[in-house]
Parts: C-alpha cells; sequence; structure tokens
C-alpha cells in the first residue's frame, strides 16, 4: 500500500481511502438497510491489504453509515486504522441539534476521539456558514473540542464558490482558525474544466492549500463513478495506453500524483472495486507530464457531452415526491457516455436506440418514480454539493423522454 505522511501529525495515512457514503445496501422488510456482513468482510480486507483511513458522516446514506462502520471497525485496534466524520448540521443548525449529531457520533462509530473531524459542505455561502458554524458558536466548540483532544485533526469539506473559499483560507492566514486539512473534489475532469457556476478549478484549490503547506483529502476523484465509465472513445485510448488496467486507474493516478494529497477517498460498494483500487495503490505509479497531458485532452473531449454533473451521493434523497433524482441521472450520463443516446430521427440505428433508451429507462426508474413526478418543489436544491439545478435538469430529461415516445426529436 502507497502510504503519505501527515506532517504534522507524523500519521502514516494509507493513499487509498475508504469512503462509507456507498456502503452496500440490501432489502429488508421493504426497507434499504446497509449489509452489515458485507461491509464486515469489506472492511476486514482493506485494512489487511494496508487501508487504514474511513471516511463518514452521519448524514451518509440516511443516516446508517456510521453505525455500520462503527460496528465494522471497533472489530479491530483502534490504532489500526483513522476515523474521519463531519459535522452535518445541514437541515438543523440549532447548536442544540448540532451538539447532539456530534456526541452521537462518538457512540455510532464506538470511539472516544476522532483522528479527522470536518466541518461539511461549505463554500456556497457566507450567510449560511455562519449559520451553520458561526453564530451558533459551534466554531469555538470544535476548537476547544481539538484542544481537549477529542479531535485530533480539524478541517472542512469544500464544494462551493472561489470567493467563499478564499474566506476560509483567509480564516486561517489571519490566526482566527488553523485549519490541519481540507478536503476537496479533485480529479482530472475538474482540475481546470469544472463548472465555474458550481465550484471552482481543483488547479486553484490545490495551489493554494499546498502554499500554505495544509494536507489534502480527495473527494470524488471518479466523480461519482463517471470517470470509471468515460465516454466510448476515451475508453479505447485508455485501453490502448494501459490494456491491463481499469479506467478507474487513471483518475486514482491523477490524484495521487500530486504530493501534497494525503489520502484519496473511494467509494467502494463490493469487493470488485476494492480488489481493483488495492491493484492500484499497492503497484502505484504517479503520472507522467505525457500522461498528465493526455488525460487534460480526454477532460477537454468529455466537456462534449451533454451530461449532467451528478456524483450520485444520494444527498437530494429523499425526493418528498418520491423522485428517485440520483438513478435518473445516473441512467441519463450512462446511456450519453456509453453512445445509446438518441439524439435525432436521422441517426444511424435510431428507431433501436429510441427503443432501448424507454426500455432500459423503464427497468432502471420506477414508472411512478420518473422524471416527470417532479412537481418543481425544489426541496432538493439546497442539498445538492454540486449545486445542481436538479428541477430544470429533471424537466428536461422529462421533454426528451416524451419527445421521444412522439418521435418529435
Amino acid at each position: 500500500m502507497e502510504y503519505r505522511i501527515n506532517p504534522a501529525t507524523g500519521d502514516k495515512v494509507s493513499l487509498l481511502g475508504f469512503g462509507c457514503m456507498r456502503w452496500p445496501m440490501i432489502d429488508k422488510d421493504g426497507v434499504q438497510v446497509i449489509d452489515q456482513e458485507a461491509v464486515n468482510e469489506m472492511v476486514d480486507y482493506a485494512l489487511e491489504h494496508g487501508v487504514n483511513y474511513f471516511d463518514t458522516s452521519p448524514a451518509y446514506l440516511q443516516g446508517q453509515s456510521e453505525k455500520a462502520a462503527g460496528i465494522a471497525l471497533s472489530r479491530h485496534p483502534r490504532d489500526s486504522y483513522f476515523i474521519a466524520t463531519k459535522l452535518s448540521n445541514f437541515g438543523d443548525f440549532d447548536k442544540a441539534a448540532s451538539l447532539k449529531m456530534y456526541r452521537d457520533s462518538f457512540e455510532q462509530l464506538k470511539t472516544d476521539y476522532f483522528d479527522y473531524y470536518l466541518l461539511h459542505n461549505i463554500g456556497r455561502s457566507m450567510e449560511q456558514f455562519n449559520d451553520r458554524y458561526v453564530n451558533n458558536g459551534l466554531i469555538d466548540f470544535v476548537k476547544a473540542e481539538r484542544e481537549a483532544g477529542r479531535i485530533r485533526n480539524l478541517g472542512f469539506s469544500f464544494h462551493g464558490i472561489r470567493e467563499m473559499f478564499d474566506h476560509f483560507l483567509k480564516m486561517h492566514d489571519n490566526g482566527e482558525i488553523h485549519w490541519d486539512f481540507c478536503q476537496i473534489q479533485l480529479n482530472y475532469k475538474d482540475w481546470t474544466h469544472a463548472d465555474p457556476k458550481r465550484n471552482v478549478n481543483a488547479d486553484y484549490l490545490y495551489a493554494e492549500l499546498d502554499k500554505r503547506e495544509i494536507p489534502m483529502v480527495i473527494m470524488e476523484p471518479l466523480l461519482g463513478g463517471r470517470l470509471a465509465n468515460v465516454p466510448e472513445g476515451i475508453a479505447k485510448q485508455m485501453k490502448e495506453r494501459e490494456p491491463d488496467k481499469s479506467l478507474a486507474s487513471w483518475a486514482f493516478r491523477f490524484c495521487g500524483s500530486f504530493p501534497r494529497v494525503l489520502c484519496i477517498l473511494s467509494g467502494m460498494t463490493s469487493m470488485d472495486p476494492l480488489l481493483d483500487n488495492l491493484d492500484t495503490f499497492t503497484h502505484f505509479k504517479p503520472l507522467s507530464d505525457e500522461e498528465l497531458d493526455f488525460l487534460e485532452r480526454m477532460a477537454k473531449w468529455m466537456e462534449d457531452y451533454p451530461i449532467v454533473n451528478c456524483n450520485y451521493c444520494n444527498y437530494c434523497m429523499p425526493c418528498p415526491w418520491g423522485v428517485d433524482i440520483p438513478s435518473i441521472f445516473r441512467h441519463y450520463n450512462d446511456s450519453v457516455t456509453e453512445g445509446r443516446y438518441p439524439q435525432t430521427q436521422e441517426q444511424k440505428d435510431y428507431k433501436k436506440l429510441k427503443r432501448a433508451y424507454l426500455v432500459s429507462y423503464d427497468r432502471a426508474v420506477e414508472t411512478i418514480r420518473q422524471a416527470d413526478h417532479c412537481i418543481g418543489c425544489h426541496d432538493c436544491l439546497g442539498h445538492c454539493p454540486q449545486g445542481i439545478s436538479i428541477p430544470r435538469e429533471l424537466r428536461r430529461i422529462s421533454r426528451y423522454i416524451e419527445s421521444l415516445k412522439q418521435d418529435t426529436l
């Protein structure tokens, strides 16, 4: 396993981190619950093969993730792994509710300290940041908890606008708060091609943190799996270069090629991606300058594809009207990137593509949970870390599907 050293603490952290946002799920009496047996097996195997960083949150998997992580990890010596969790007070930033969330995390994770603790998903607006952490005194509280040793490293996870990111670093520079680490979205697509309305190019985030010698934990190295399922033409070029390596390995090697990166998170849902990632990180090889240039060309190419910038994190769920937002976006994006996307009636094999799209859509998403059931209540908008205009994208997909059915494309 490739390891990186946290210079401030000496922590020897596995470059591959286990993201606990995508634990395997099973149906139990009509309810989706975490498959604890599968989680235990994956955690055991990961630890045995050198993975020692586990990232979770009270918000993941409708509140089930921390408990599953706690059950699996507590079966091992506490000094054999690092726990990262978050103050995910999106819905209720009342101080009492936030403190309860913080204290509940200790119980769920069966620990008396957090190795890495984050203010979760900040960066959209100053008003939101102040309401969640400043006006209620939580900034002072978590700083005191760090002094007491219950938090060993304090940081934040960032999604948002450049102005906010600069503000958080200014807080660090003027001594208002010392950030021990920062979690950012970094991948070869967002390095210089992030959506400017929703996120900041990762090259800027990296440079500013590197300048201050702040270690980085990387989230969304695969953009919710999209960089493991790239358009056919890009996949062909990658396979010609590395026929025995997965498409995902390119994305992980990109992130790990930057020395200030402490850990790269991967939300592994089964043993197959775990095994593939272990292969990448136990034989880790940074990208050459030529390979970095190649990925830059591939990132530019991807901009031509009309996908929804969804990472399938499920923060938007549950929808109060039952719309299965992530599944709708995933089906649409997969169809585009895999060349199963009917675009015009003059297209070769249009009728075949049309039928395949409509049939696969009905199989992927229950009829009563499809895009046309969105009423535009906007309940989802405040939860999306990518800042996607979810109702607008659902309407676009709904109109597209209707045009297929009516042959008006």
